[in-house]
C-alpha cells in the first residue's frame, strides 16, 4: 500500500470516512468485497457528466473532456480582470504583459549597507533590487524549470494576474496542454474549509469538479495520480496566521502525495517565511522600459473612449511625457502593474501627470495601507496592537524623517526596530519591559513589510522604503504634521538648512504643496539663499553688475529674468543649467542673446582646429536668422561673408582659418560688445564657482516651489520674484522703500 501513516487505517476500522482510493486499497489488501461492507452500495460508482471511471482510462481523452467541461468556469474565473477604479471588467488578453522572473531573491543576498548608501536617487530602484544586477527570465520559462514553484512579489507586482494567465493558457491548450488547470484562491479554500471543518485540498477539488458537472470523485484522483493537473494556488500570504500553519501543512502533504503534477503558488515577498518544503522560490521582476511601453499601449487601446488608433496615439503621448526629465519620479514608481495602471488612469483623465505629486502618492499609500486588500476582499492579521491609520502614518513619517535626515536610504533591521520601539513606548498602555518592547517592534516591522509593502528587505537584514518617493513623501508629511505653529516653524527651519543639498529637492517641493500656507517656507528659503553669498564682496559686486545690466533691457522684461540671464552668461565655464533659471522666470526670453553667447564662446577659444571653425560658422548662420537689430545683423553678415565656402574646399577654408582666426574672433567679440555690451571677464575662484552653483540651484528650487501649486499669497510671491538675485545692498534698499 502507498499509505504513509496509520491514520487512514484507523479511520477505516472505526467507521470514519476515508478517501475512496484508500478505501479500495484497504479492501483489496484484506481481500474484502467493498460492496459487502458499504451501506447502501451503488451498483457501480456514479458516471455523471459522461466521465465514468474506466478500468484503464484514456488519459489524453479524459484531460480533454474535463477541460471541455471546465472551459467556461476557468475563463470566467481567470480570463477577465477587474482593475482598480475601472467600472467594467477587461479581458486578460487585452491587458496582460509577460512578466519577468528573478531566480535569485534579492532580500536573501548578503550585501554591505555601506555599498548601498552611495546609490543616487535617480539610480534607486523604487521597488526592486537597487543596484543588484540579476539575469531575468520570462515567467513561463521560470515555471517550466520547476515542478513546484512559489512566485514571490511585492503588492501590485502582478502575481495573481500571472497565475490567471497560466490557467487560461493551459485551459486553451496553448501551454501544458496535457494537463488540466485548476486555479484556487487560498483564502476561499480556507473559508470553505471552516464550514466543512476539514482542510482537505482533495475534497475541495472534488467539490470544484462537482460544480462543473463532474460528479465522479475518482476523476480528479485519476488525473492527480497520473500527474495531469496544473494546480495554481494564489495568495499564501492572504491566509490569516491562525490558519496558515494548517494550510501550508495541507499543501505540503498534497504536493508530496501527488508529486507528478505541476504546482505554482504565489506569495508576497515579505511573507516568504511561510515556507513550502520542496518548492523553489522565484520573484517577479520590476517592469522594464519595453514592458512599460507595451503595457501602456494595451491599456490605452483597451480603455480609450474613442478608437483603438486613438488609444495607440495616447499611449505614445503617455510614454513621451513619462520620459521627460521632470517626470523621473513617476518613471521610478510605475515599474509595477498596479502603479502603472494608476498612472495611465490619471493621464487619461488629465492628459498629463499631476503637477501636485502629493495627491498621486497619497492615493498610492491609501492602496497599500488598505484599499488594495479591501477591493479584493482580503483580511489581514492585525498585529499593530490597535494602531489606527493616523498612528500608522505617523509612525512611518517619523521613520522616514529620522532616516532621511541622516542621509539613509537603507537601514539595518535593529536600527529600524529601535525607531519603532521609540514610537511604541509613547503610546497609551505601551509595554515597559525592554524585551517585550523589542518583540512587539519586530512584529510591527513584519506587519508593515508583509501587509503594506511600504518597507521592504533589500538584502539580509537591510531594509528601505519600497519607493524612495514614499520616504520623501513621509518626510515632508512629518514636517507639515507638526503639532503647533512653533513646532512647524522649527521644522521648516530644519528643512531650509538643507537647501543646497540636491537630495532634499523633492522634500522641499512636496512640503510646499502640502502646507496650508507656504508663505513661511518660501520666505525662509529666500533668507537662506541670500545668506549664501552675503559674506563675499566679489560675489556681491557680481550680483550688482547683473542688476545694472538688466536695467538696459526693455521695460516689459522682468528684472529677475534679466539678472538670471546675465549671471549665467558671465559664468566661466558656461553651465547650461544656469540658463534654466531665466527660462523659468520667462520662457523663451533672450534666445538671441544666448546664441550670441554661444558664438562668443566659440570665438574666444580661438582654436585653429577645423571642426571648431565649422562650429563657429554654423552658429553664426543660425544667429543671423533671429537677430533683429539692423546694425548688428549687418556686422555679423560681413563677418560671415569673410568665411570661404566650407563645403566646397575644406583645405582652403582650413588654411584661411589658421591664418585669420585670431583677427576674425577679435572683430566678432568687438561687434558683440558694441551692440550687446554683455562681455565682461569675471574671474571666480573654485570655491566661488561652487557657491554660485549652489546659489543658482537654490534659487531654481525656490522658483519651482512657487510654481508647484503651493499656497503662496500674491504679495509674498511678487516680493520674492522681484528680489531674486539681488545683492544685499539692493535688498536692503528695497526694504526701505
Amino acid at each position: 500500500m502507498s499509505l504513509k501513516t496509520r491514520q487512514p487505517i484507523w479511520r477505516f476500522f472505526t467507521g470514519q470516512p476515508v478517501e475512496r482510493q484508500v478505501f479500495l486499497e484497504i479492501c483489496s489488501v484484506l481481500e474484502l468485497d467493498w460492496r459487502e461492507i458499504v451501506v447502501d452500495p451503488p451498483a457501480e460508482f456514479p458516471e455523471l457528466g459522461g466521465l465514468g471511471r474506466a478500468p484503464l482510462p484514456d488519459l489524453d481523452a479524459l484531460v480533454q473532456e474535463v477541460r471541455s467541461q471546465r472551459q467556461d468556469k476557468v475563463q470566467d474565473q481567470c480570463g477577465i480582470l477587474q482593475l482598480l477604479d475601472i467600472s467594467h471588467p477587461v479581458s486578460l488578453d487585452d491587458i496582460y504583459i509577460d512578466v519577468n522572473i528573478l531566480e535569485t531573491i534579492a532580500s536573501q543576498q548578503q550585501l554591505e549597507i555601506a555599498n548601498l548608501q552611495n546609490i543616487e536617487p535617480e539610480d534607486f530602484d523604487r521597488v526592486g533590487l537597487g543596484e543588484v544586477d540579476q539575469a531575468q527570465v520570462l515567467g513561463v520559462t521560470a515555471v517550466e524549470n520547476y515542478s513546484k514553484v512559489r512566485v514571490l512579489g511585492k503588492p501590485g507586482s502582478g502575481k495573481t494576474t500571472f497565475l490567471q494567465y497560466l490557467a487560461v493558457q493551459c485551459n486553451q491548450g496553448e501551454w501544458e496542454s496535457e494537463r488540466v488547470a485548476i486555479f484556487i484562491t487560498l483564502r476561499h479554500f480556507v473559508e470553505e474549509s471552516r464550514v466543512s471543518g476539514e482542510f482537505s485540498l482533495l475534497n475541495y477539488l472534488r467539490q470544484e469538479f462537482f460544480t462543473n458537472g463532474i460528479a465522479d470523485p475518482s476523476v480528479i484522483e485519476t488525473l492527480l495520480l497520473a500527474g495531469r493537473v496544473l494546480l495554481l494556488l494564489d495568495g499564501i500570504d492572504e491566509v490569516l496566521h491562525d490558519e496558515s500553519v494548517v494550510v501550508l501543512k495541507e499543501i505540503r502533504r498534497f504536493s508530496d502525495k501527488y508529486h507528478k503534477n505541476r504546482f505554482v503558488a504565489t506569495c508576497r515577498t515579505a511573507a516568504r517565511r511561510l515556507s513550502l518544503r520542496g518548492f523553489a522560490d522565484v520573484e517577479v521582476a520590476p517592469f522594464t522600459q519595453a514592458q512599460i511601453v507595451a503595457f501602456a499601449q494595451k491599456w490605452f487601446v483597451a480603455f480609450t473612449k474613442t478608437t483603438a488608433p486613438a488609444g495607440v496615439v495616447q499611449s505614445g503621448q503617455f510614454i513621451k511625457k513619462l520620459d521627460l526629465p521632470e517626470n523621473w519620479q513617476f518613471r521610478q514608481l510605475v515599474v509595477t502593474p498596479l502603479f502603472l495602471h494608476m498612472a495611465c488612469w490619471v493621464f487619461q483623465g488629465e492628459g498629463r501627470f499631476p503637477t501636485k505629486r502629493t495627491d498621486f502618492y497619497k492615493e498610492g499609500l491609501d492602496l497599500l495601507l488598505g484599499k488594495w486588500d479591501e477591493a479584493r476582499g482580503v483580511e489581514r492579521d492585525e498585529v499593530y496592537q490597535g494602531f489606527r491609520l493616523p498612528q500608522k502614518l505617523k509612525l512611518l513619517s517619523q521613520i522616514a524623517a529620522a532616516t532621511f535626515e541622516q542621509g539613509q536610504y537603507f537601514f539595518e533591521q535593529r536600527t529600524l526596530e529601535q525607531y519603532i520601539e521609540d514610537y511604541i513606548r509613547h503610546l497609551p498602555n505601551a509595554p515597559t519591559d525592554a524585551e517585550e518592547l523589542q518583540v512587539e517592534s519586530g512584529a510591527v516591522l513584519r506587519a508593515i513589510e508583509s501587509q503594506h509593502g511600504l518597507i521592504v528587505e533589500r538584502a539580509r537584514g537591510i531594509f528601505s522604503f519600497s519607493y524612495l518617493a514614499f520616504q520623501e513623501y513621509f518626510t515632508a508629511r512629518n514636517i507639515v504634521a507638526s503639532h503647533n505653529l512653533q513646532a512647524l516653524e522649527q521644522a521648516l527651519g530644519g528643512l531650509v538648512s538643507h537647501i543646497t543639498d540636491p537630495h532634499w529637492r523633492e522634500v522641499f517641493l512636496l512640503t510646499a504643496t502640502m502646507l496650508r500656507s507656504a508663505d513661511s517656507l518660501v520666505q525662509l528659503m529666500k533668507q537662506q539663499i541670500d545668506a549664501l553669498v552675503v559674506q563675499d564682496p566679489y560675489l556681491q559686486e557680481f550680483l550688482q553688475w547683473a542688476s545694472q545690466k538688466s536695467q538696459t533691457l526693455p521695460t516689459e522684461t522682468k528684472d529677475a529674468t534679466a539678472r538670471a540671464f546675465y549671471l549665467a552668461l558671465a559664468r566661466t565655464p558656461y553651465i547650461a543649467s544656469d540658463f534654466a533659471l531665466a527660462c523659468t522666470l520667462d520662457q523663451g526670453m533672450f534666445l538671441d542673446i544666448a546664441l550670441d553667447d554661444v558664438l562668443q564662446s566659440c570665438a574666444i577659444a580661438q582654436s585653429p582646429d577645423f571642426a571648431h571653425a565649422h562650429l563657429c560658422g554654423n552658429a553664426l548662420s543660425n544667429i543671423l536668422g533671429i537677430v533683429l537689430d539692423a546694425g548688428l545683423h549687418k556686422s555679423l553678415q560681413q563677418l560671415q561673408n569673410e568665411f570661404p565656402d566650407i563645403d566646397q574646399n575644406q583645405a582652403r577654408f582650413q588654411a584661411w582659418w589658421q591664418q585669420h582666426h585670431t583677427a576674425w574672433a577679435n572683430h566678432l567679440t568687438s561687434e558683440i560688445n558694441n551692440y550687446r555690451q554683455i562681455h565682461q571677464h569675471w574671474q571666480f575662484s573654485p570655491e566661488q564657482q561652487q557657491v554660485l552653483h549652489r546659489y543658482y540651484a537654490a534659487n531654481q528650487l525656490l522658483l519651482d516651489c512657487l510654481h508647484s501649486n503651493s499656497e503662496v499669497t500674491a504679495a509674498v510671491r511678487q516680493d520674492i520674484e522681484a528680489s531674486l538675485l539681488l545683492s544685499q545692498r539692493e535688498i536692503e534698499a528695497r526694504e526701505w522703500q
